[in-house]
């Protein structure tokens, strides 16, 4: 039986319909979920899509976070089960304290829109399972807040605990460490700038983000 993915979708969000098209291509069923609703429903993941939640007002992620279905994917999250934060939705991950760290605005206050080349880093998450570790993806990136920062702490538990997923090779926005994704220590919650959901077609100009979604859903059957 196919899993059911649930896209969450706040005021401001632009991303969804790519998701649930991505995920369906790749044999998920798919639906959206309003942020204002705690009701979750029966999915096996969610993800929580690109774009300007609450028009990223105050800073992004910020009031998203306060949403009822945020509460409910945070007790989601504790269950488990998987949860895919990708770009405006790796802010509210980090917001809602679910991942470690921040995003902040890119070096050079530029917002940039282009493909980059990505660096699999583990394959041991939620998200990089049907990967290989070295692998070098094409996927863009859409965004002014996605340098990724971390205190020196948190920096060296994740290189320990191998919980950096993705790095740019040639860092785009100025994260530390050359970060572009990042799971938390249980591993099921997984967050990333570049959007995979726009690299699943050969007319989109890449299919690299076949196997980062295709690891999503498969984590999603357990």
């Amino acid at each position: 039986m196919n899993p059911t993915i649930g896209v969450i979708v706040f005021p401001g969000s632009n991303c969804e319909q790519d998701a649930l098209e991505a995920v369906a291509s790749l044999g998920a069923n798919s639906k959206l979920l309003w942020h204002d609703s705690s009701d979750l429903g029966d999915v096996d993941g969610v993800i929580i899509p690109g774009g300007f939640a609450h028009g990223d007002y105050l800073r992004p992620g910020a009031i998203a976070r306060f949403s009822p279905a945020m509460e409910s994917v945070i007790s989601f999250a504790r269950t488990g089960r998987p949860v895919l934060g990708i770009c405006n939705g790796f802010q509210i991950l980090t917001e809602a304290g679910l991942l470690p760290g921040a995003l902040q605005k890119n070096s050079g206050l530029k917002f940039l829109c282009k493909p980059v080349k990505l660096n699999v880093q583990t394959t041991n998450s939620a998200l990089t399972s049907q990967t290989t570790k070295g692998d070098s993806l094409t996927i863009p990136i859409n965004h002014f807040e996605g340098n990724y920062t971390c205190n020196e702490e948190t920096l060296k538990e994740l290189y320990a605990e191998d919980r950096i997923l993705l790095t740019y090779e040639n860092n785009p926005n100025g994260s530390i460490g050359d970060i572009a994704g990042i799971c938390n220590a249980q591993r099921n919650v997984v967050g990333l700038m570049p959007h995979p959901e726009r690299a699943c077609h050969p007319l989109l100009g890449s299919t690299d983000g076949q196997p980062l979604l295709h690891s999503f859903i498969e984590s999603s059957r357990s």
